[in-house]
């Protein structure tokens, strides 16, 4: 980080559920060097009061929609950790001049994408706009890139292949004993957004796609994507998705899998198990090489601080020789030093807008290929991804 890097960054919080009360507003206080909450924002006035005072945010500075929250103002940069698509309120911070972190998905639509991609370039100083892809800034995956280059690159890659056994929210978060949900929403705001949501869909998937085929585009939009963003940090995005499956069929939503091309050649697999009854979330991400494996095993994403490990696989005189490695540094806490680093200095995040419309058009590219295999209407983007 640059001499220029001296400032802490103003910062608005929209959004005060799971991931905010677990991971973002904890590590943004323990980051007070670089960080100071200034504002917030939640459709529960409950929990706006209670977070509120936790983290000395002024009372008029407590807003229960986003629009007066960019209205007001007061921040450099808003983290929108809000549910649903997040591409209009994105498009709006952009055009009001501050930067964005914005946590999967950046939107439901190319439409959405492209607006906000626009919003982005009028502001003509760099990049603006990060998605929350923590994963990405894992310390064992930043170590699996480098080995990979030292193996030789992309090129020597013959597969990836990902496995995810996903127990429920629930199970994954007891540890943190959070409060249950407020109930003091204003029922038709609520309503209002969840409608606005389905009209994205419909315009991503057409309005007579099935709710089985909405599952599965939501399931990529919303946990597949952190393994695409891994791949896009192996091989790039993919360039093909040739076979979906989910099952059982009276599942939902059950097991995921996705298999296609990198752009090198290689091919990659992805398996996705929800496992309401599993005593715990685990993710591997396998990357074989020509002259090795890479192994990463993530833990829960909630847990700070709980290392993944990095088993590194290849020959030395003739024999196998394995090395391991682990690091307790936070993902999510590396995640915002690198938001930081891009407002502050205009470093170039790992995922951007076009990292986002990757993701974004493969989700659109598997419900299209998932309707094809069985016969089921799709229409909108999905049909020309």
């Amino acid at each position: 980080m640059s001499a220029a890097a001296s400032r802490r960054l103003k910062v608005a919080v929209a959004g005060l559920g799971a991931i905010a009360r677990t991971a973002h507003l904890p590590l943004l206080e323990r980051r007070q060097d670089l960080f100071e909450i200034t504002a917030l924002c939640d459709l529960s006035p409950t929990a706006l009061a209670e977070l509120g005072d936790r983290h000395g945010v002024p009372a008029d500075r407590r807003h229960t929609t986003t629009d007066a929250l960019l209205a007001a103002g007061g921040f450099d940069a808003v983290l929108l950790l809000t549910g649903g698509s997040h591409g209009d309120v994105a498009e709006a911070a952009l055009r009001g001049g501050h930067a964005v972190f914005c946590e999967k998905p950046l939107a439901f639509t190319r439409a959405e994408v492209e607006r906000v991609a626009a919003a982005e370039r009028a502001q003509d100083n760099g990049p603006r706009l990060m998605v929350g892809y923590m994963k990405q800034y894992d310390p064992a995956a930043v170590r699996l890139v480098e080995l990979l280059q030292q193996a030789g690159g992309a090129e020597t890659v013959r597969s990836v292949e990902v496995t995810v056994l996903h127990p429920t929210s629930e199970a994954q978060l007891a540890f943190a004993h959070l409060p249950a949900p407020a109930q003091d929403t204003d029922r038709a705001v609520l309503d209002a957004l969840r409608a606005a949501d389905t009209e994205r869909t419909d315009e991503a998937l057409g309005t007579d796609a099935p709710e089985r085929l909405r599952s599965l585009y939501h399931i990529v939009l919303g946990s597949i994507c952190h393994d695409l963003s891994l791949l896009r940090l192996v091989d790039g995005a993919p360039e093909s998705v040739d076979l979906v499956a989910m099952w059982p069929k009276d599942a939902n939503p059950g097991s995921v899998e996705l298999t296609g091309r990198l752009a090198h050649g290689a091919r990659y697999s992805i398996r996705w198990h929800f496992l309401t009854e599993h005593a715990a979330y685990r993710e591997t991400v396998a990357v074989h090489h020509e002259t090795g494996s890479l192994e990463l095993a993530f833990p829960a994403p909630y847990l700070m601080n709980a290392p993944t490990v990095l088993t590194a696989t290849d020959a030395a005189a003739g024999m196998e020789r394995r090395a391991r490695f682990t690091s307790p540094v936070e993902a999510f806490e590396q995640e915002l030093a690198a938001f930081y680093d891009m407002v502050v200095n205009g470093t170039q995040p790992r995922t951007g807008v076009a990292g986002a419309l990757d993701d974004l058009t493969t989700a659109q590219r598997a419900a299209a290929r998932f309707a094809t295999q069985h016969q089921l209407p799709c229409a909108g983007e999905a049909k020309t991804a």
